[in-house]
């Protein structure tokens, strides 16, 4: 699938895939901004087109552990209306852990269905039922 793509900044780099089979296109920042104490925001230099029936999903690299960092919203929807810039806001301090040039995320995008609800009186039945969180098990 095509799509397309559009430099913001001089320096922003086009995602690639890291390795053969990866789901996640690592995602360059160009710039960062000290939002307050906790908050970091990096910019990736960049715009997407997402065609109409898809999203953009924003994940962190898995090394941002090391970081001591996470991804404020825990990932990142693009819809495709969506022509801003790309970014990434990341929570844990004030001093920035990444740096410009650095890979700070991945981005996949993926088709979602159209959902349309039906209300009703009652569910199926299943085995697992109304059990909640750690119902299945430890």
């Amino acid at each position: 699938m095509k799509v397309k793509i559009k430099k913001l900044h001089p320096d922003a780099v086009i995602p690639s895939y890291a390795k053969d089979g990866d789901a996640g296109m690592d995602l360059t920042s160009v710039d960062i901004e000290v939002l307050d104490n906790e908050h970091v925001k990096y910019y990736t230099g960049l715009a997407i087109e997402i065609p109409k029936g898809y999203a953009g999903f924003l994940f962190p690299r898995s090394s941002c552990y090391k970081r001591k960092q996470i991804l404020s919203n825990c990932v990142g929807v693009i819809d495709s209306g969506y022509r801003g810039e790309i970014s990434f806001v990341m929570i844990g301090t004030s001093k920035c852990s990444y740096n410009i040039g650095e890979r700070i995320g991945q981005l996949i995008i993926m088709p979602y269905p159209q959902i349309e609800f039906e209300q009703v009186k009652r569910l199926s039945k299943t085995e697992r039922g109304a059990g909640g969180y750690g119902s299945t098990g430890n």
